[in-house]
């Protein structure tokens, strides 16, 4: 593959769901690309599509058209060779909740070709660099907080070095400590692995904290793209960009509030 080639590139995805009697758009045409070794985040209200889109990145739900491909491998065609590319962290995570933590992980990690010795010290050094204490990792899953789930979840998903992550609302249910522990987590992931990270959220200020370029996603279509600052330009009439809050610029460019839910269907 040539170093040019996107970590991942989406061209006019389109996703239709019937429950019932109705027909329901949930993702129209949607296209862009991710740059490698890059954070792109998806911003939108809940039911805009973010998860059924990260579903489909995932190669869990077929798109009725369009295209994906992983580092060059098409989704549908290259599942396998895709696959071993990614991990996901999802919203609602789940576990073997009988089990400790760090019996979790290490269970994942050998799931994932990791040797005894490497999974249990890999998976130790994560959780303690997401703030989880010693005890904490000994205790049984069900024991935690959902926040603490949270962070076992973004712990086993980064087990292995992914070279694609796909983090769909990685903090959400994390108090503002927990919080910062995992976006700092993950820059700095991104960083020592030269990672590529797609971010799914709600969350302007972590978007803003974490990602190179944003693009607003509503109503299932991608409405907005580019850098922060990109975004803030277009709106700013004249004035400093600084003193332009990502809230507004989403407002001006949607119409709508990243806090309203869409009437589209994304559970």
């Amino acid at each position: 593959m040539r170093n040019s080639t996107p970590a991942l590139l989406v061209r006019d995805v389109s996703k239709t769901f019937t429950p019932g009697r109705r027909r329901i758009r949930a993702l129209d045409d949607v296209s862009f690309e991710v740059a490698r070794g890059s954070i792109f985040g998806l911003i939108g209200a809940n039911g805009s599509g973010k998860s059924t889109l990260i579903r489909i990145l995932s190669s869990l739900v077929l798109a009725d058209r369009g295209e994906v491909r992983v580092f060059g491998y098409d989704i549908d065609r290259d599942s396998l060779e895709a696959r071993q590319l990614i991990n996901r962290v999802s919203a609602d995570p789940s576990f073997f909740r009988q089990i400790t933590a760090l019996e979790n992980l290490l269970f994942f990690g050998r799931v994932y070709g990791l040797d005894g010795r490497t999974a249990r010290n890999r998976s130790a050094a994560i959780l303690s660099r997401l703030g989880l204490e010693a005890d904490q990792q000994r205790a049984m899953v069900k024991e935690l907080s959902r926040g603490q789930q949270q962070k076992i979840a973004v712990a086993r998903a980064f087990l292995t070095s992914p070279a694609l992550m796909l983090l769909d609302e990685p903090t959400t249910g994390l108090d503002p400590r927990s919080k910062r522990e995992v976006q700092r987590f993950i820059r700095e992931v991104q960083r020592e692995h030269d990672a590529t990270i797609l971010l799914t959220t709600h969350d302007m200020a972590e978007a803003e904290a974490l990602c190179d370029r944003v693009a607003f996603l509503v109503g299932g279509r991608i409405v907005a793209e580019g850098t922060p600052n990109e975004l803030r330009g277009a709106v700013a009439n004249g004035r400093p960009l600084d003193a332009i809050d990502m809230e507004d610029v989403f407002m001006a460019l949607t119409g709508t509030s990243v806090d309203d839910d869409e009437d589209t269907f994304d559970d």
